[in-house]
């Protein structure tokens, strides 16, 4: 699939800012055999006074900014064409649980794509006993690892209603849980917590989702959205697989990848600090349009 991307994100402040420095992620990768970033143009408004470019521990190209006048507002405008391979299906390789502690022993690399990086705990996502209990309970005797990954993305979309009014950026999975609520961030967070306790490695995705409008209806522009999923490490034979708690799917070809990190906090589409005080107001607005091949 070929698509244009276009990604709006305004921040109108009540007092004006008086400095600011921001890291952004919001381009779209290249993977290869999966994903190709043709061509991409980030702007913001105002001008930065300083900017720069670097690649983080994870892979993931960044943009630093940094203004040092006074602004009341800031627009990040990210613009992409992007060609995504539909991934195939394939044979369950994974072994079963009590034999995946083995494999990941014997993998001595810790480079950025190890999932020795995506065990344990990060920083947004400390151990929590009751998610673990509740991650055990699909756990079936002889049941290979993409077997409980994927039984544990079913439970949680099953169980959990999402709700955007429910969560912050901010919300811990503890706190989403509870609710048994919340976005495509909170459903990942659980699900990485959960399968992590039972010893498999997972990692969140970010990226851009294609959203398909209901019949008869047409898709309104700015409507589709930023999206996070997760991804889970099934053996040395298997490698990763994406799922996508939220939808109950697989990672597809509509699944648009900007980064890979531990949580959120590796891969947030805008980190920072700003001189000032008061409240903020924010915009966003995704269009990820397929073009005709």
């Amino acid at each position: 699939m070929l698509y244009d991307l276009s990604l709006h994100m305004g921040y109108i402040y009540d007092v004006p800012a008086s400095g600011a420095r921001h890291i952004l992620r919001v381009m779209p990768l290249s993977i290869a055999n999966r994903q190709r970033l043709i061509a991409g143009s980030l702007t913001v408004s105002p001008n930065a006074d300083e900017r720069g470019s670097f690649t983080d521990f994870f892979g993931q190209p960044a943009t630093s900014v940094a203004f040092r006048s006074p602004h009341e507002r800031l627009d990040i405008r990210m613009q992409a064409r992007v060609q995504v391979e539909v991934l195939p299906l394939t044979a369950d390789l994974s072994p079963e649980l009590v034999k995946l502690q083995a494999e990941l022993s014997d993998l001595r690399s810790v480079d950025p794509d190890s999932p020795h990086h995506l065990i344990g705990t990060s920083p947004r996502l400390p151990a929590n006993g009751k998610i673990a209990a509740y991650a055990r309970d699909v756990v079936k005797p002889g049941q290979t690892v993409r077997e409980i990954a994927t039984a544990f993305c079913q439970r949680i979309h099953k169980d959990f209603k999402y709700d955007a009014e429910a969560t912050t950026v901010d919300t811990t999975p503890e706190e989403a849980f509870k609710l048994k609520r919340g976005v495509c961030q909170d459903f990942s967070h659980v699900m990485i917590v959960g399968l992590r306790s039972l010893g498999i490695p997972a990692g969140y995705v970010s990226g851009f989702l294609r959203t398909i409008p209901p019949p008869g209806k047409e898709r309104l522009e700015g409507a589709d959205a930023m999206h996070a999923w997760v991804r889970v490490w099934c053996g040395k034979a298997a490698g990763y697989i994406e799922l996508d708690p939220t939808n109950n799917i697989p990672a597809g070809s509509d699944h648009i990848v900007v980064g890979y990190g531990r949580d959120y906090s590796d891969v947030a589409p805008v980190i920072g600090v700003l001189k000032s005080y008061g409240s903020h107001q924010t915009v966003q607005a995704v269009d990820v349009i397929p073009l005709k091949q």
